[in-house]
């Protein structure tokens, strides 16, 4: 079972450590966490290139998670009374990938669409809580407030659909854990929001030329 872990936790993070937000970024020849809020997201991309990177990133963002996710819950682990735990990790160690990506110098984005995708992954019936994100996002414009209140949830859903798993006290602690990354990732939105500072959903952030042509001469040095 120890090796089974770590092997999760280094699969897991290996796959969320590819930033889709930085390489879209670099395609469009500039570094999107030198702008915006500064991190390498889907949130981020839709301010600083657009709707449609800021989709492209979500979803890659989504899937480089949930895909190792579900590979360990259904095809490596299937039929083991533990592969839900071990699908929950991979997961974890995937959003902290995204999070703290070794080969960036540990700045990545914030994790929530890879947290989706590892929740997904986990149990579908998460997905029950999308229209509630989007709901909040649409009233408020604030992605942040969204994403807090889902994550919030996650635990809560695992407490009652997982009740009388074998490894039923782990997963909820996972869950939990999931719920504290976000709450650390998000601890400057919190801020503010409580200081009603912070930036709306479709709030375009401008990046000057002059970014894109110093880059543009970092890529040729």
């Amino acid at each position: 079972m120890p090796f089974k872990i770590a092997a999760c936790i280094i699969g897991g993070y290996l796959c969320g450590s590819i930033s889709t937000g930085y390489l879209v970024g670099r395609l469009h020849h500039f570094d999107i966490r030198n702008y915006g809020s500064g991190n390498a997201g889907a949130t981020n991309a839709t301010r600083t290139i657009g709707k449609k990177a800021g989709f492209l990133v979500l979803l890659c963002d989504l899937l480089k998670v949930m895909i190792p996710s579900l590979l360990v819950h259904f095809v490596f682990f299937a039929g083991e009374d533990y592969a839900t735990l071990l699908c929950e990790i991979t997961g974890l160690a995937g959003v902290l990938g995204h999070n703290y990506p070794v080969w960036l110098k540990f700045k990545g984005g914030k994790g929530i669409s890879s947290t989706g995708g590892a929740m997904l992954a986990t149990d579908w019936r998460y997905a029950l809580f999308i229209p509630v994100f989007i709901l909040i996002v649409a009233v408020t414009k604030y992605v942040s407030l969204g994403s807090m209140f889902v994550i919030f949830l996650y635990p809560v859903l695992l407490a009652v659909v997982r009740y009388g798993d074998p490894y039923y006290i782990p997963m909820i602690a996972v869950a939990c854990l999931f719920t504290a990354s976000g709450v650390f990732t998000h601890r400057k939105n919190i801020v503010r929001l409580l200081n009603g500072t912070e930036r709306k959903f479709g709030q375009k952030v401008e990046v000057p030329a002059e970014a894109v042509i110093v880059t543009e001469k970092e890529t040729q040095a």
